[in-house]
């Protein structure tokens, strides 16, 4: 088991800044998603955990230990990287004791340590395969197994299902969740760009952006309880929906008159003094539903994607209307050029002044 502790870590490449102010404390035996926007610094603060990357500034302690300095081989970690970077040559067992018979393990230790991750990741039946006979997946597990073997006190997983299909990505998936289960003491810090990954897998997400941390929180604090903008649109597929407004009632249910035209009722509190404060209103496609009473927006479907268990409409190609998406439970395909109006529950409308969330102030 090993605690985690970043504090103030800093990357930058010259006078070029990459990542500032990094502040996080990962407990033994969680497993940390990172995600973020391409070119975030997602990966590079991965590398930089690993000793791939010198930390530029700031300190990152280990179980009690400062290891800035500590070389990669030293600091109980290991990485499980995009590519699969298995030896063609190599049988999966070959590969998966490399490391072991580099440390120069006893025999009986290095088939103790392979049946066993074998064991786990369901390999045994493949150990004598070379990696050209073997599926992406397999690839991918016998990668992780070379990880397991070290008996490493924290996983790194570099986007491991990157170069998997569609299919292989759902399997691989659940048996790294598997993984984590049958291995509950190991710390696992993942790096996604996929947000299905992230919210199945991840104890919390770490969201980074403009250089920093946007938030961290567990997978459904994120969806329902967002800090900014940022993260509510980040968070969830397709993204939130945001609606220029301004308040007109406060109290416990806030009213918001949209641009639109139409009303916005927000479970989020407000007081006296924010009578007339420019919000931006967020309500996520699905909890969007049809009325034909007041709503907070009316629009004709310009779009309709019927996706069998749900129906996605899209509005805004009329000119100055807002661009929004609603997702639909069922099949709703005769919508298309239809004039609907939209509501939402209020508990599920978010308010958000200046890019921050009303409900942090």
């Amino acid at each position: 088991m090993a605690d985690l502790s970043l504090t103030n870590i800093a990357k930058s490449y010259g006078e070029v800044s990459v990542l500032k102010g990094i502040n996080l404390e990962i407990k033994a035996g969680e497993l940390i998603v990172f995600v973020g926007p391409s070119g975030c610094g997602k990966s590079t603060l991965l590398r930089m955990i690993a000793g791939l990357e010198r930390i530029s500034d700031g300190d990152l302690v280990i179980d009690g230990i400062r290891v800035n300095d500590m070389p990669p081989a030293q600091r109980g970690i290991a990485m499980v990287f995009q590519s699969y970077a298995l030896y063609p040559h190599m049988t999966v067992r070959q590969n998966m004791e490399f490391a072991l018979k580099i440390a120069k393990k006893s025999p009986q230790e290095i088939d103790t340590a392979v049946e066993n991750a074998a064991r786990i990741l369901q390999l045994t039946p493949y150990l004598d395969r070379l990696p050209k006979a073997l599926s992406g997946g397999q690839r991918q597990r016998v990668a992780i197994g070379r990880a397991i073997v070290r008996d490493p006190k924290v996983f790194l997983f570099d986007e491991p299902l990157s170069n998997l299909d569609a299919a292989l990505r759902v399997a691989t998936r659940i048996e790294i969740a598997q993984l984590k289960e049958a291995m509950p003491d190991r710390t696992m810090i993942y790096v996604t760009h996929d947000q299905v990954e992230a919210m199945t897998l991840a104890s919390r997400i770490v969201v980074l952006a403009n250089k920093g941390i946007a938030q961290v929180g567990t997978p459904l604090e994120l969806y329902e309880r967002p800090e900014n903008e940022f993260v509510a649109q980040f968070i969830g597929s397709p993204q939130m929906n945001l609606l220029a407004g301004e308040v007109i009632e406060t109290g416990e249910i806030t009213t918001v008159k949209l641009a639109g035209g139409g009303v916005a009722r927000s479970a989020v509190p407000t007081v006296a003094a924010d009578m007339g404060l420019k919000v931006n209103v967020g309500v996520r496609p699905e909890d969007l539903a049809l009325t034909t009473g007041e709503g907070l927006f009316s629009g004709t479907v310009e779009i309709v994607e019927a996706l069998g268990e749900v129906t996605l409409l899209y509005f805004g190609a009329e000119a100055g209307a807002p661009h929004m998406i609603a997702k639909l439970p069922g099949i709703h395909a005769d919508l298309r050029h239809t004039h609907v109006t939209l509501t939402a529950d209020p508990a599920k409308v978010h308010l958000f002044a200046d890019g921050r969330s009303l409900l942090y102030r």
